[in-house]
């Protein structure tokens, strides 16, 4: 998957040194951002990532963002909260797409960490807004992992970009282009029903059709079975080897790394 348009122009980037978290800096001053505003800090002290984890980050090394997605009159087109999942899709696949053009083959790992390499270089945080039936607004937090080369031994499989390319990045430069990646997503509505991305987030898939260990979530029972695909709410399917499907929603399913 490539985005060939030419690049928009820069969403607007403010950097802090420090905070607890990017995504709580954007929820207390929220209706002070424009669309597609982001917050940067170099360090978070409290950051979030999904299942009620913390995110880890070395001060000054990595890139931990949130940005601020509009709705409706003063933003984006009108989403539906049945399709809040587009919104998945379309960051997922502007991360990929970003890295990819440093040189950096990766995958989705559902619903939206990125690998490379079996590795885990990104996590993501959404929390969206709703209003009636509709998705008002969504503060979508990124952590990637770029010039860090040390981490705790109590995570699972991590990597960055320097540990992939064993070259040193700028964050600003770099943020700025991921940001652009972001809005060339957006721009083509990737968010939206019907649109490529369904197709484009499969085809980018972590163990898409192979038959893996899996388990239930919170029994912890260990099953084998194949992902072929991710409902249109968002939902993982996968076939066991008896040929039977089941969904799973996040929090049902964990993998077995």
């Amino acid at each position: 998957m490539t985005i060939s348009e030419p690049a928009p122009k820069p969403c607007s980037i403010r950097w802090v040194e420090e905070t607890d978290s990017t995504q709580n800096e954007i929820l207390k001053h929220i209706d002070e951002y424009d669309n597609m505003s982001v917050v940067a800090a170099r360090y978070q002290t409290s950051g979030r990532g999904q299942r009620g984890n913390s995110w880890h980050s070395e001060r000054g090394l990595n890139m931990t963002f949130s940005m601020l997605l509009r709705f409706g009159d003063d933003g984006l087109q009108p989403l539906r909260a049945l399709d809040q999942f587009g919104i998945t899709r379309a960051m997922t696949l502007a991360v990929c797409d970003y890295l990819e053009g440093e040189g950096i083959n990766c995958m989705i790992k559902w619903p939206n960490d990125i690998y490379a390499r079996n590795r885990k270089i990104c996590g993501m945080l959404i929390e969206n807004i709703l209003e009636g039936e509709y998705v008002s607004r969504s503060i979508v937090g990124i952590g990637l992992n770029v010039n860090q080369k040390d981490f705790p031994g109590q995570l699972l499989n991590p990597t960055s970009m320097a540990l992939q390319t064993g070259k040193d990045y700028s964050l600003e430069n770099g943020l700025e282009k991921l940001c652009s990646s972001i809005v060339s997503c957006l721009r083509k509505g990737y968010y939206m029903p019907g649109s490529e991305a369904k197709a484009l987030y499969l085809d980018r898939l972590y163990r898409l059709g192979r038959f893996e260990d899996y388990a239930r979530c919170p029994g912890g029972e260990v099953f084998n079975a194949r992902i072929v695909g991710v409902s249109d709410e968002g939902k993982l399917i996968v076939e066991n080897r008896k040929g039977e499907l089941e969904k799973f929603a996040f929090k049902e399913i964990s993998y077995i790394i």
